[in-house]
């Protein structure tokens, strides 16, 4: 019998289900269904636009459904994954495919829209300019997670950037770069916060930021996976969950601090609730002065310092936009 795959989750954990959806669609079935049950468009920047179905569409069951076994795959309560043997792509390939722990991990193919590596490219070219920077960092500093209370942010998972420390690293970057905060959270400060941020950026329009920017910074959450895609170097700082489950160790470009190493208490999300434990982990991701100097070298390491500051640093490194690269999984504006 044909199989129907539901796909739910955050948009990362979406995301790190395609390579082996993708992988199922061209060695089992070309006309494999996907029902997407969140982040429906991110089904559109992959091979998968064509077999992906919104959990609402009309007469979903009746047309498409019916007759197919309905596969939920839910990688959190594989051994392999809460034993730290795979990572998230690994998880959803051994489900998906029925493939052992040893394969590698499947790359994510994004394929942009047009319009969303022309929102990047125009919003990253127009923050140097105004910033005067030649190179731009989009730091992400807050997961799914995090709440507003009064004036506090704050998230009790433990993924998140401390707010104060969004300040400090957003005023130590921006004597040298330009800095994009990838958020939509008003955060509430009257301090001037010295980063560009876009309002009411979608989902797709972040991923041609990304790929237009130099750098990536971020914590357990959407943003590295797209600059694990888009092949941006990146620093991931991770707090209260691990490295070789969320985030991929085996990227030489990525730099990953685990700032809850030393104080996890691990709780595998999905399988089990444990708040005693959960309450344990919320300051996970309170950087000390040593991670904190690792997260600026890393990015000084790939970027290097700025010859100069002013308004004749090159916009977008130089590079026009080419809307018309062929090139197989490569469609990417600014690219040499």
């Amino acid at each position: 019998m044909k199989k129907a795959f539901f796909i739910n989750g955050g948009a990362g954990r979406v995301l790190c289900s395609i390579p082996a959806l993708e992988y199922y669609k061209e060695h089992t079935d070309p006309d494999v269904v996907i029902v997407s049950e969140a982040w429906h468009e991110l089904f559109l920047s992959s091979k998968l636009r064509n077999n992906i179905w919104p959990v609402g569409s009309k007469e979903l069951f009746k047309t498409v459904l019916k007759d197919r076994e309905i596969i939920s795959p839910e990688p959190y309560r594989l051994n392999a994954y809460f034993n730290q043997r795979v990572n998230l792509i690994q998880a959803f390939d051994m489900l998906i495919n029925d493939v052992d722990e040893e394969v590698e991990s499947k790359p994510i193919n994004l394929d942009l829209g047009k319009a969303d590596q022309i929102y990047g490219y125009n919003l990253v070219s127009q923050v140097k300019q105004q910033m005067k920077k030649d190179k731009v960092v989009v730091f992400q500093p807050f997961g799914s997670g995090v709440k507003i209370d009064g004036n506090f942010v704050f998230d009790e998972s433990g993924r998140s950037f401390e707010l104060s420390d969004v300040f400090r690293i957003v005023d130590d970057l921006s004597k040298d770069y330009a800095v994009i905060l990838m958020t939509n959270l008003k955060i509430p400060t009257d301090r001037p916060m010295g980063a560009a941020i876009p309002e009411g950026a979608s989902l797709l329009q972040w991923t041609g930021v990304v790929n237009a920017a130099d750098y990536f910074l971020g914590c357990d959450s959407m943003g590295q996976h797209f600059a694990h895609a888009l092949g941006k170097p990146a620093t991931v700082v991770i707090g209260s969950t691990f490295p070789e489950n969320i985030s991929y160790p085996g990227n030489k470009d990525f730099t990953i601090i685990d700032n809850g190493k030393e104080n996890r208490v691990y709780v595998p999300y999905r399988v089990t609730s444990d708040p005693a434990s959960e309450r344990h982990n919320e300051d996970n991701m309170i950087l000390n002065d040593e991670n904190y100097k690792k997260i600026m070298n890393s990015i000084t390491d790939k970027l290097g310092k700025p010859s100069s500051a002013g308004s004749q640093l090159p916009l977008a490194n130089n590079i026009k936009p080419n809307l018309f690269n062929t090139k197989k999984n490569k469609k990417v504006i600014g690219e040499k």
